[in-house]
């Protein structure tokens, strides 16, 4: 049986990049095939979580193919149904607001609306610091957009942060497969 085609984009919540980077790993195990997409802030910049270099070197070997990094890579994955799904892990509060609005800048912006104008599923794992503040509205506005799905959230820090939510990762993979169905996994909010 063929196993789906995952378009996998990070952005930059560059804390999350090693849960993310643990659930690719698991979905390529799982037998999906990964086709990587990533954020120039993503691909290019070095922080305290790891350089880019050694991240993106890491990403390509769990893929077996080489990163989508710009804008005019990432416009065909659609038209040629390059994936069966888009999943933006770690998606943050600027990306999620972007495809809320129709803004198509970056590499991941152009791989979600590419594989919007087919029809085909999305599956956005949030984590934001003001996803209870500045971009509630677009959260809102993405949960009642067709072929977008949400991998379930909580507060990750409420005393000390509270306006941030971030996803649970481990749920992504359940996500993908209810998206493929259709469904989005209950409970959104944790």
């Amino acid at each position: 049986m063929k196993k789906e085609r995952l378009g996998y984009a990070l952005t930059g919540s560059f804390c999350t990049f090693r849960r993310s980077i643990e659930q690719m790993k698991t979905l390529r195990s799982m037998g999906y095939e990964i086709y990587p997409v990533m954020s120039e802030n993503a691909y290019t910049t070095d922080t305290r979580f790891g350089k880019a270099k050694d991240i993106t070197d890491e990403i390509e070997k769990i893929a077996g193919k080489s990163i989508i990094h710009t804008i005019v890579t990432a416009e065909p994955i659609g038209p040629k149904g390059l994936c069966d799904m888009m999943v933006v892990a770690p998606c943050t509060g600027n990306t999620l607001s972007k495809i809320a609005l129709g803004v198509t800048d970056t590499p991941v912006t152009m791989a979600v609306k590419s594989q919007l104008r087919v029809n085909k599923p999305v599956v956005l794992c949030i984590a934001t610091n003001d996803a209870l503040s500045a971009s509630a509205q677009n959260i809102g506005r993405l949960m009642n957009t067709k072929h977008i799905y949400l991998v379930p959230l909580k507060q990750d820090n409420p005393s000390d942060k509270p306006h941030s939510l971030v996803a649970d990762f481990e749920k992504l993979p359940e996500s993908i497969a209810a998206a493929f169905r259709g469904e989005q996994l209950q409970p959104v909010l944790g």
